[in-house]
């Protein structure tokens, strides 16, 4: 019991310093890196919740894949940081605003779990012995929150195609596959044929 405990609290106290390092550290490429070791150390709190599935999918999809993209994206892409944190002071107050509104709303959140602990009970999955940990995740997923699950997917989707459409841009120099073009060349116009003797170049 101590054990577990000592590694709860190692588990959040590295969690949450990366975690601020993520939006603090002054390098994209040192960012991603400690958003990696956040997403270890929640891995490491979700097997000491017991929710083994759930450390191994945040592992292997947001550490395996989503990091490590963000990281190679971050790396390729030729961006001017400086000109970027040029304008940080005018989007402050936007910024400051969001963040004053997720805080009240974490406040409220743990207020309630607070003035009344039986909503933290009404709020969990029901623990069965019969039924392993995956096999109760899909089954509150698929059937009490199927509908929000769907419009999760829907979001990730449109998310997905805006990120293609506002990085598909048009530059001058560089060269980019027009297929309607291939298909309607002509081959007598592109293929030559040439009959070569036997033992002679062209």
């Amino acid at each position: 019991m101590i054990i577990q405990g000592l590694a709860f609290y190692l588990f959040s106290l590295v969690a949450v310093v990366s975690a601020v390092m993520v939006i603090s550290a002054r390098n994209p490429v040192h960012s991603v890196l400690f958003l990696i070791l956040t997403f270890f150390n929640a891995a490491g709190l979700f097997v000491l919740s017991g929710a083994e599935f759930l450390a191994m999918i945040l592992v292997i999809v947001y550490v395996g894949a989503v990091a490590v993209m963000f990281l190679f994206v971050v790396m390729m892409l030729d961006i001017n940081f400086a000109e970027l944190r040029q304008g940080f002071l005018r989007y402050l107050p936007i910024g400051g605003l969001v963040g004053f509104i997720l805080l009240a709303e974490l406040l409220v959140i743990l207020g309630g779990w607070t003035l009344a602990p039986e909503a933290a009970a009404t709020a969990a999955a029901p623990v069965q012995a019969s039924v392993s940990n995956t096999h109760a995740l899909g089954q509150i997923l698929y059937t009490r929150y199927l509908y929000l699950f769907q419009v999760a997917g829907m979001i990730l989707l449109i998310a997905m195609v805006g990120a293609i459409v506002l990085t598909l841009r048009r530059r001058q120099g560089v060269r980019r596959q027009s297929i309607s073009e291939q298909v309607a060349r002509d081959p007598k116009a592109c293929i030559e044929i040439r009959k070569i003797p036997t033992g002679r170049g062209i």
